[in-house]
């Protein structure tokens, strides 16, 4: 029976893949991956030969056609992304969106998932949170850095290195400079590391030690 099954992979540390994920890639006829050199090394790892094909955000919208027809043909296929859970900040939910249309059924494993450990690390309350992914670039950033400043929940955002000195900068601006903020870096990783403080506080630290890695970003909730 025809099945999507959208898999997370490990953010980080390789021994996070649930035995279960490690199961349907092995028995699935393909694997979608949003970069297959990323993910190969992954499946290397895991001694996992199942066939891969690319399926990322500047092709997804001109494949998804041709995998539901696959899908519909019998086929059994998982989504990757390059780590955690597909769909979120990442390619996968046009995939998933056409597959309920067409009436193929989804099965989404649980699994790794950034902002979670972040928002938990923090230390900031999670009894209630919004979860914004990465701030517009450009067009639309300073609207949505205006409505989210009268946010009363816990905020998360996820972002670049290259990008975190602008956009904390943006917040000190927005959100004043005593808005309490976490920023969590390469999770799971060798350098992990969590820094929490205020908006200003943060800016500094982050200004005189210039950040790698994959970041997340937790923002206390205007009081």
């Amino acid at each position: 029976m025809s099945k999507l099954y959208i898999v997370p992979t490990p953010i980080g540390n390789l021994k996070d893949i649930t035995f279960r994920a490690l199961e349907v890639l092995k028995e699935v006829d393909l694997i979608l991956a949003e970069d297959t050199r990323t993910s190969g090394k992954l499946l290397k790892h895991f001694n996992i030969l199942t066939h891969m094909q690319s399926h990322h955000m500047h092709n997804e919208h001109k494949t998804v056609e041709n995998l539901i027809q696959k899908l519909k043909s019998g086929a059994k296929v998982a989504l990757i992304s390059d780590a955690g859970t597909p769909a979120i900040s990442d390619p996968g939910f046009l995939l998933t969106r056409a597959c309920i249309e067409n009436g193929i059924e989804v099965d989404c494993l649980p699994g790794a998932t950034a902002f979670v450990p972040a928002l938990v690390n923090s230390g900031l309350p999670n009894d209630k949170f919004v979860f914004e992914g990465f701030l517009p670039v450009k067009k639309g950033r300073q609207t949505r850095l205006l409505l989210l400043a009268e946010e009363s929940r816990t905020i998360i955002f996820y972002e670049s290195p290259h990008k975190l000195l602008k956009t904390l900068g943006h917040f000190c601006e927005y959100f004043g400079n005593d808005r309490q903020v976490s920023v969590s870096r390469e999770l799971t990783k060798l350098y992990e590391e969590t820094i929490r403080g205020t908006a200003k506080s943060v800016l500094e630290h982050y200004t005189n030690k210039p950040p790698k890695g994959e970041i997340v970003i937790v923002v206390a909730g205007k009081k």
